[in-house]
């Protein structure tokens, strides 16, 4: 890459230069999510997937109160597909670790977080284009926030930093990986209790007491209960629930990020 930002002298400023590296990275990392569009698609295609499988094969067997159950579904859609999105950040990150291009990149005078701030960077910008193609998806299948527009971008930024402190987590795995296909397995064992047993799909009352105490006290619960309070409102407002959802993310980016970031440099 010969655009790679060299580090600042003794009166540069080190925070713009790290900036800039990861801007640097996440350029590189878009560029080459755009040249490869097949993976782009079929990536989309699984959560659709998802809103048609549920919202017409399983809707009628599901009871929810207070609403229908494509109102119910689609936040938990949501959050399902950013948690199972930040699997790629694991994924990418094994891919250039296997193929050498991490190598690459610690040979160069650039930030040390650069690399793995510019790949969580990019990730983040593929999920807002999947959060705006599951709202068309959504709203064609009959899904009608009554939340209000505000409540709803709110809702989505909500996603999109919860999925970004999980993606440091995945970074971990992806810098830990022997290659691709290892971090992937090593990821789905983690993400699909958190996904499935929780109120994405199903209210927790329906499940037995034991599983009731994880699913209505792990991040992906409060979470998609807090797209909900402020994509629906009403019977599904939670006061407090959306504050809880932020500390969970701010929490795994306080604790993941500098245990990844310490991880990448342990590797040069």
């Amino acid at each position: 890459m010969t655009d790679i930002a060299f580090p600042p002298t003794q009166s540069g400023n080190a925070l713009t230069w790290t900036i800039s590296d990861i801007a640097v990275v996440t350029k590189r990392n878009l560029i080459r999510l755009m040249r490869t569009p097949e993976a782009l698609f079929f990536s989309s295609l699984q959560p659709i997937m998802f809103v048609l499988l549920f919202r017409y094969v399983f809707a009628g067997a599901i009871p929810v109160p207070g609403g229908s159950y494509v109102n119910y579904l689609m936040p938990g859609i949501f959050v399902q597909t950013m948690c199972f999105g930040a699997i790629s950040t694991a994924i990418g990150l094994a891919e250039d670790l296997q193929t050498g291009l991490l190598e690459r990149f610690r040979a160069l005078p650039m930030s040390r977080a650069a690399v793995l701030g510019g790949r969580t960077t990019a990730d983040v910008c593929r999920n807002i284009f999947v959060i705006g193609l599951l709202t068309a998806v959504g709203f064609a299948v009959g899904f009608r926030p009554t939340g209000g527009v505000a409540n709803y971008l709110l809702a989505a930024l909500l996603m999109l930093f919860f999925a970004y402190g999980l993606m440091w987590g995945f970074a971990i795995i992806g810098l830990t990986a022997a290659n691709a296909e290892t971090a992937q397995l090593m990821s789905f064992p983690l993400l699909f209790p958190l996904t499935f047993a929780s109120s994405a799909f199903v209210p927790t009352q329906s499940m037995p007491g034991w599983l009731q105490a994880f699913a209505n006290n792990q991040p992906v619960t409060i979470t998609v209960n807090a797209a909900r309070s402020l994509m629906l409102g009403g019977h599904y407002a939670m006061p407090g629930i959306i504050w809880k959802s932020l500390a969970w993310s701010l929490g795994f980016v306080v604790v993941l990020a500098p245990l990844a970031i310490q991880r990448y440099r342990k590797m040069a």
